[in-house]
């Protein structure tokens, strides 16, 4: 089933008298349960398509449906609310906040209070194996530690679509591939991942491969297994 259809799409920007394309024409659906590993040189477009994705941009023209939802059509009100309930976010940053606990860091995201809001962010943190980290400021933990932090609060409002933005950009291998092993693993218990890298090694996660150059596809997608 199509949790993402994307057609014809365009994201371009004046640079003086010129116009660039940093998404050129791209056409790809994703389906429900992908592991689609987006590679690309830096500069190749694949971050702006990926904040495409995530309605943290505006296409210049095309179409751009999550569940047959047409992202470019749909007011900033509505695209928050979306990410908000279906899309989480990783990216290479961390961005955590560094006066906050792991715990306070994953509760911030919670789009909906509750009072099982501490139920909720304790099963976030036992799902990337941090429970025991729970108190500790971001000070306190590794990098690798931060970045399962980040994933937890990706994972707070149960989204359909995890989109990671070189979440192992600032990681050694063995630590970048220990998180590529939760993102296989979530995406084993059902998630969507639409991941993006210029990391060779991070291929043999996916389910599907897109290869970006110059804003547009240059290899077609391709499964590793059959999907189900």
């Amino acid at each position: 089933m199509k949790i993402i259809e994307i057609k014809n799409l365009m994201k371009q920007y004046k640079q003086g008298t010129k116009t660039i394309s940093a998404v050129n024409d791209i056409s790809i659906d994703v389906k429900k349960g992908d592991f689609l590993v987006i590679i690309g040189p830096s500069g190749s477009g694949k971050s702006t398509l990926l904040q495409l994705i995530g309605g943290l941009d505006k296409p210049t023209k095309g179409e751009l449906k999550i569940e047959n939802e047409d992202l470019a059509k749909m007011c900033d009100k509505k695209i928050t609310n979306l990410r908000q309930k279906k899309i989480g976010f990783i990216f290479q940053s961390f961005n955590l906040i560094p006066t906050l606990t792991a715990k306070q860091n994953v509760e911030a995201a919670i789009a909906e209070r509750s009072k099982q809001d501490t139920e909720k962010t304790r099963e976030a943190l036992k799902r990337v194996g941090l429970l025991e980290r729970e108190g500790h400021l971001p000070s306190l933990l590794s990098g690798g530690e931060q970045q399962r932090v980040a994933i937890a609060r990706a994972l707070i409002n149960k989204p359909q679509i995890i989109l990671a933005d070189e979440p192992t950009g600032n990681l050694d291998t063995k630590t970048g591939e220990e998180i590529l092993d939760i993102l296989e693993e979530l995406n084993k218990n059902g998630e969507t991942i639409i991941l993006i890298t210029h990391s060779e090694y991070a291929k043999k996660y996916a389910t599907r491969i897109v290869e970006i150059r110059d804003g547009k596809i240059s290899e077609s997608a391709k499964s590793k297994a059959p999907l189900n």
